[in-house]
């Protein structure tokens, strides 16, 4: 698969069996230590959001966080954490959402976004987009708008366009199968 100017599916390490059985891994640690791959994604998202209004770029715990730091820097614009539950100290709000096995809680500091500001929404895979979703309602319920998602890469055989169809999602991959 080729993206742009530089073949980003050369750059992921892929890891058949991980972590279980049948599972093929896209590890982006790859991306991060190859300097061409880590830059051509910030000149793609750059390409992708310099003319949006952002009031600010919102990160998914955890590797959300490697891409959506240097990118906020990069534009000037604040960062706001979105974490697991009992990570952040100050006033937050939290959401709870399902996962494959149970479910999960994340949580923001509800001071951080801007009321009616509009936020771009940053992780590394996006996958199912159970996170990502419950990462755009936190955003809204504390005042703020999402309306792009952003993700290295997308694995839209586990259907997350239809969890994330209220918000446009952008992807600089797409792998189609496991």
């Amino acid at each position: 698969m080729s993206t742009g100017t530089f073949d980003l599916d050369t750059a992921i390490r892929k890891i058949p069996n991980f972590p279980k059985p049948g599972v093929l891994f896209y590890d982006i640690t790859s991306i991060l230590t190859n300097p061409e791959a880590f830059s051509f994604c910030f000149n793609q998202m750059k390409e992708l959001f310099r003319s949006r209004q952002l009031a600010g770029i919102a990160a998914v715990e955890a590797r959300g966080f490697i891409f959506a730091s240097p990118f906020a820097y990069l534009m000037n614009l604040p960062l706001v954490l979105i974490r697991k539950q009992g990570k952040l100290p100050g006033k937050t709000i939290s959401r709870k959402y399902a996962l494959e096995y149970g479910e999960a809680e994340i949580q923001l500091h509800v001071d951080d976004i801007t009321h009616g500001g509009t936020y771009l929404l940053v992780d590394d895979l996006i996958a199912t987009g159970g996170t990502l979703k419950a990462s755009a309602e936190l955003i809204r319920e504390a005042g703020g708008n999402v309306e792009d998602i952003f993700g290295v890469i997308g694995l839209p055989f586990l259907p997350y366009e239809s969890v994330l169809d209220d918000y446009a999602v952008h992807t600089l991959i797409q792998y189609h199968s496991e």
